[in-house]
């Protein structure tokens, strides 16, 4: 697609997640950018709660991303948005523990909603991307996607996959014309990511922070975007290290106790929502 920046107002979005958190944060900057956009969550009546001040060109309904027939009636009941130009894939969950105390049935709920929620929504939305020989993937993955935390075994290894998934596709839908980019936040102040300590040197951010970069990378694609952008460099500078000099400074800056020395009563509620599903 052309690198000339894009006007909003003339595309037409899928947000997953669209109902909380960042995902409602970019459904809000879309919206005020004019765009047309399908609001999809779990929560159905929340995603109309929030769709419904934002004017007739922002829509909503019930989405289970982790089922193919639920995608099918999503997209059908809001085809007036049009052919989706950008897909954003950011429905996700985080339960937090330790992986030898994490019920099989969590693991699989978090692996199919953070992986194979954003495969689906791949694999139904972007065929007619590739018929029209345009469109934007943004798949919303983690930090942890390339710095894995204890106590979050597998929701890492679920963003992970996420990341890989990006890069396979991005290299399968460049000759289409369909670009596919990868949002990696640290920390954001929303419920996902309740009670869960800031690191020294990488400062909480904003669901909005979170969706700022979104609408930026919609506008001029991009491969691979951290929020905030310096801990892309932190990141990949302490991997350079050996082994036992990457502990002391993840240890030295609390970046080892991030997931785990999360406060329970504080994620309480949330905990109790992901897993109920």
């Amino acid at each position: 697609m052309s690198q000339r920046e894009r006007d909003l107002s003339t595309l037409s979005f899928v947000v997953t997640g669209g109902a909380r958190g960042i995902g409602r944060a970019t459904v809000e900057r879309l919206a005020r950018r004019g765009a047309r956009v399908a609001v999809g969550d779990l929560d159905a009546d929340l995603a109309r709660e929030v769709a419904a001040p934002l004017g007739p060109r922002v829509v909503a309904a019930g989405l289970d991303v982790t089922e193919r027939g639920s995608w099918e009636a999503f997209l059908a009941s809001t085809a007036a948005v049009g052919p989706v130009d950008v897909l954003i894939n950011n429905a996700g969950i985080m339960p937090l523990g330790p992986v030898l105390a994490e019920p099989d049935e969590l693991a699989r709920r978090i692996v199919d909603v953070n992986l194979h929620g954003l495969v689906l929504g791949t694999k139904l939305v972007v065929p007619g991307m590739v018929e029209r020989g345009r469109g934007h993937v943004v798949n919303v993955a983690s930090a942890v996607g390339r710095v894995a935390l204890a106590d979050g075994a597998t929701y890492s290894a679920s963003k992970f996959a996420a990341v890989g998934f990006s890069e396979a596709t991005r290299a399968e839908l460049a000759p289409y014309g369909v670009e596919v980019s990868v949002v990696l936040p640290t920390i954001v102040r929303t419920e996902l990511a309740a009670g869960v300590p800031a690191t020294r040197g990488v400062r909480p951010v904003s669901a909005d922070d979170v969706a700022r970069v979104i609408e930026a990378t919609v506008r001029r694609p991009r491969a691979e975007v951290w929020v905030p952008r310096y801990a892309q460099a932190v990141a990949k500078g302490s991997q350079l290290l050996p082994r036992r000099v990457q502990s002391v400074l993840a240890h030295a800056f609390r970046a080892d106790a991030a997931l785990s020395g999360a406060d329970p009563a504080a994620r309480a509620a949330y905990e109790e929502r992901v897993r109920r599903g």
